[in-house]
């Protein structure tokens, strides 16, 4: 079977398809001056389009990961997340605290996608 990586870079790769699966690299917003609402909005953007690329979309991600810089942002990151899932499509997800790379960033996701 053929592997296949979009957005390659020296480090990762942001996605990579392998049979019908598709793997995200955890994803980041770009404006980091935004609250947890706007950076979880912009990844999900994000991860919309890197599905799309693949020729996939959200009602076929099986798998989330979720990681919050401040577990008190729960409740504002799933306003946004709850609005973006398809209904009837919500993924298996695992959301938890966890120190980010930088400390700019409030939440990252990661997904895992039929292709």
């Amino acid at each position: 079977m053929q592997i296949q990586r979009f957005q390659p870079g020296p480090r990762m790769s942001q996605l990579v398809v392998f049979g019908n699966f598709g793997f995200m690299a955890g994803q980041v917003a770009s404006d980091t001056s935004l609250d947890v609402k706007g950076q979880t909005a912009q990844i999900l953007a994000k991860i919309d389009a890197l599905l799309a690329e693949a020729g996939s979309d959200k009602t076929k991600i099986l798998s989330a990961n979720i990681w919050l810089a401040d577990a008190a942002s729960f409740a504002d990151m799933n306003e946004v997340w709850d609005a973006w899932v398809p209904k009837e499509h919500a993924p298996a997800r695992a959301c938890v605290e966890s120190k980010l790379a930088f400390p700019q960033y409030t939440v990252e996701i990661a997904v895992i996608a039929a292709i």
